[in-house]
């Protein structure tokens, strides 16, 4: 299996991944499109309590990751009066 080294082009930018490489973002890029400091984004990565991906040291979130991050923040709020009220 060859490997293909992907290198600059001659504006200096990289060429966009194949499709079949997942898009990852930095921790920077993660907390700014989930809103939250990086550094909570960070901390709970290091806990494993939120998913991610390490690529060697270098931490990295998926598309998936971040989905289910904000998924995990939905939760239904408990109802105001959640037993039926007395009547005199």
């Amino acid at each position: 299996m060859t490997t293909r080294r992907i290198t600059p082009t001659s504006s200096g930018h990289h060429p966009e991944p194949p499709e079949s490489v997942p898009r990852l973002y930095t921790p920077a890029q993660a907390a700014e499109l989930l809103a939250v400091r990086e550094s909570w984004l960070r901390r709970k990565a290091g806990q494993r309590a939120i998913p991610c991906t390490f690529l060697g040291k270098h931490l990295r979130f998926s598309a998936a990751n971040l989905r289910d991050i904000a998924d995990s923040g939905n939760h239904t709020p408990p109802t105001l009066h959640s037993r039926p009220r007395r009547t005199h």
